[in-house]
């Protein structure tokens, strides 16, 4: 049976969440929100307001519709978005272009970004190029029938799960393994 959700806003962290776990969004998104007691969040929180100490006075934070972007260059028209990963992520490109996309919507075309990886050292470009355009738009409407199910999804048992702020609710009646 499939809820429906009215008026949801969706944000950059569905999307990310979309492409890292269906069961991590669909917790996320139904308001089960564990990023408050995670040390690793809180590791990413001091990378963003330490990595890069002239920013704020550079560019500024910017907010709408619920997302939050870490930095936008009005007058270049670039996102720069942190990230704490120890590798470039395809969730953390499907996250800038859903900024783009909404950007855009809102009036402002011909938007870039900028994916920082301070700990890498390594930056990537992000464009919203049509194939990307089509991606967004795809996978908005598989997060709003993801987050619409009455029951959560399956966790999927990655590697990925150790370092995720959900951890201890999708694995605290497993033993351990030997």
């Amino acid at each position: 049976m499939q809820r429906l959700f009215f008026l949801m806003k969706l944000t950059g962290t569905h999307f990310n969440y979309y492409r890292v776990c269906k069961r991590k969004l669909w917790l996320f998104a139904n308001g089960i929100n564990m990023e408050h007691s995670s040390d690793l969040v809180s590791e990413g929180r001091l990378l963003h307001e330490t990595a890069y100490p002239q920013r704020p006075h550079q560019y500024e934070e910017l907010e709408f519709d619920g997302i939050k972007i870490d930095y936008y260059d009005a007058k270049r028209k670039i996102i720069h978005e942190i990230k704490k990963s120890n590798k470039v992520e395809d969730a953390d490109v499907v996250q800038v272009c859903f900024y783009i996309y909404k950007l855009e919507e809102h009036g402002i075309k011909d938007v870039k970004g900028i994916l920082e990886y301070p700990l890498l050292r390594k930056t990537q470009d992000v464009i919203l190029d049509p194939c990307n355009r089509e991606r967004i738009m795809e996978i908005e409407r598989d997060i709003e029938s993801i987050v619409g199910q009455e029951i959560c999804p399956e966790k999927i048992k990655s590697r990925i799960c150790q370092q995720c702020s959900y951890y201890e609710f999708c694995f605290c009646n497993e033993e351990e393994s030997e």
